[in-house]
Formats: C-alpha cells, sequence, structure tokens
C-alpha cells in the first residue's frame, strides 16, 4: 500500500508478525551482544549507527536467518567469524581515510608516514 501526501511517499506499516517470536530474538540478540562474536560485533557497529532498538531488530533478523539455515539444513554447521571479522575484511587504506578524516573533525593536523611494520587491530 503506497501513501502519498503532498508527493512525498509516507512508510506503509507492515504486519505486525510474531510478537512473541520477536521478543525472544530481541532477548537472545542482548544476551549475544555481551560476547566474543560476530553478532556482537554486529550489534555494537549498527547500535552507533542507527540506534539500540533498530540494531536490535536488525541483528535479530540476521540471528532468524542463521537459525533458518540450521534448521533447514540438517549438514548444516555454524562456524562464528568472530568479533574481528569487519576489521579483517575492511581496506586498509579505506579505514586510515577513515581516522584520519575523524581526527581532522576534531581539530588535529594529521600526517601520515608508513612504518615498515603493519600492526594488526
Amino acid at each position: 500500500m503506497t501513501r502519498e501526501s503532498a508527493g512525498k511517499s509516507k512508510r506503509a506499516t507492515t504486519g505486525k508478525g510474531n510478537t512473541y517470536l520477536a521478543a525472544v530474538l530481541g532477548e537472545a540478540v542482548i544476551g549475544a551482544s555481551r560476547t566474543p562474536t560476530r553478532i556482537a560485533e554486529r550489534y555494537r557497529r549498527l547500535s552507533r549507527r542507527i540506534g539500540k532498538r533498530r540494531a536490535i531488530v536488525a541483528v535479530s533478523r540476521t540471528l532468524l536467518t542463521i537459525i533458518w539455515e540450521l534448521l533447514s539444513d540438517p549438514d548444516a554447521r555454524f562456524d562464528d567469524l568472530g568479533p574481528n571479522f569487519y576489521d579483517l575484511h575492511t581496506d586498509p587504506q579505506r579505514r586510515t581515510r577513515n581516522l584520519i578524516r575523524e581526527l581532522e573533525r576534531l581539530g588535529h593536523k594529521v600526517t601520515v608516514e608508513p612504518t615498515s611494520k603493519v600492526q594488526s587491530a
């Protein structure tokens, strides 16, 4: 259902879904957010950007997808990718550029000199 007013489209409301499942998944996400896992790191990254409540919903969907895959395929196994998954898959040049921008926004002048040894986070 599309709703428009003055040429601007408004969000259409969706069905509420299973409130019991949503509550259980939310509790599971909050519990998982305190562990050293990829799911916890996903929650922390999202909550900084979009807020805690929306992050819980987003990570609940991720968790539900994992659960579905495990239940639907008897041969499937879950291997957690670890809390440093995102750090390992981020381009180092991009991360450097973002950190420099952030320091400059905070009022620091930054000069970068590469070292002979790359330090891991």
